[in-house]
């Protein structure tokens, strides 16, 4: 698979991140197979978090057997206090059996009101630096999804500078101006500053509205191979570091399969995988 560097932190990362919430809702047998399924088809980061279900403790069970020297490490906290984020990184630390993350993050900056709560006088990016200060975490990030996300995260690098951005983005939200702007300052400054950039949701398709939920995605997930590898090719012909895989075991190896034969397109191509895909906005509130 092909890898791409992380921006600042130096890693060279594929282009697929094993999302941690697929095998945080599984048994450890079943989390222990896809994170083995991943590891064999050469990925090599891993993206988990406290609110994943069960992610760490799965992820740190199996750790604890395997150590994985080699495979980066990303996890992030959505508290908002110091002392609250504090706790909940050596929660996740001694879960994960690790005495140091290669990635910690601010998790769902979603919105400036996020941000804000995020950097006011005892929020959570103090412990973020206290962490990084201590030697608890080498790098450091900021995540979010919505139709703010860009904009906020563009914004936040103007407060930090941070070494990486987990931002929502796929072709149906790009055909939004306003939403395009800002998703593209984003990566020119993320370029400039030389800031790793990961994707998120590029193979949702739509929201579930009232219908049931037929994966483990609050999103519906495409799952036609063919729709899938438009996905996949939008988003690895973007300036981008590495995209997470989705939310449910069953949508990984498209996913990777899609990743590891995608071709460079035009903006013409991009206009026809836009038509021949069924999109809607995930964001919509059911």
């Amino acid at each position: 698979m092909e890898t791409r560097r992380l921006g600042r932190t130096g890693h060279e990362s594929t282009v697929v991140t094993l999302g941690a919430f697929a095998f945080g809702v599984l048994d450890q047998d079943g989390a222990d197979g896809l994170i083995e399924a991943a590891l064999g088809r050469g990925v090599n980061q891993i993206d988990v978090a406290p609110s994943y279900a069960d992610a760490e403790v799965r992820l740190g069970n199996y750790l604890k057997r395997n150590p994985l020297p080699d495979v980066f490490i990303s996890c992030k906290t959505q508290q908002r206090s110091r002392a609250r984020a504090m706790d909940e990184l050596h929660q996740t630390m001694d879960r994960l059996g690790r005495d140091q993350l290669d990635l910690y993050q601010l998790h769902a900056v979603c919105n400036e009101a996020d941000l804000d709560a995020c950097f006011a006088a005892g929020g959570s990016m103090e412990a973020l630096l206290d962490a990084r200060q201590a030697g608890l975490v080498r790098d450091l990030g900021i995540t979010g999804h919505g139709w703010q996300a860009p904009a906020t995260h563009l914004a936040a690098l103007d407060r930090y500078p941070f070494e990486t951005v987990m931002t929502s983005a796929n072709l149906f939200m790009v055909q939004d101006d306003d939403f395009r702007r800002d998703w593209e300052s984003l990566l020119d400054r993320c370029k400039r500053d030389d800031v790793g950039v990961h994707l998120l949701k590029a193979t949702a398709k739509t929201s579930w509205g009232d219908r049931p939920h037929e994966y483990t995605t609050w999103y519906e997930p495409f799952t036609a191979v063919e729709d899938v590898n438009r996905a996949v090719s939008w988003a690895l012909n973007q300036p981008i570091t590495t995209m997470c895989s989705a939310g449910d075991q069953s949508l990984f190896e498209t996913i990777c399969d899609a990743a590891e034969r995608y071709d460079a397109i035009d903006e013409a191509a991009q206009r026809t995988l836009l038509n021949q895909s069924a999109y809607g906005d995930i964001f919509v509130e059911a």
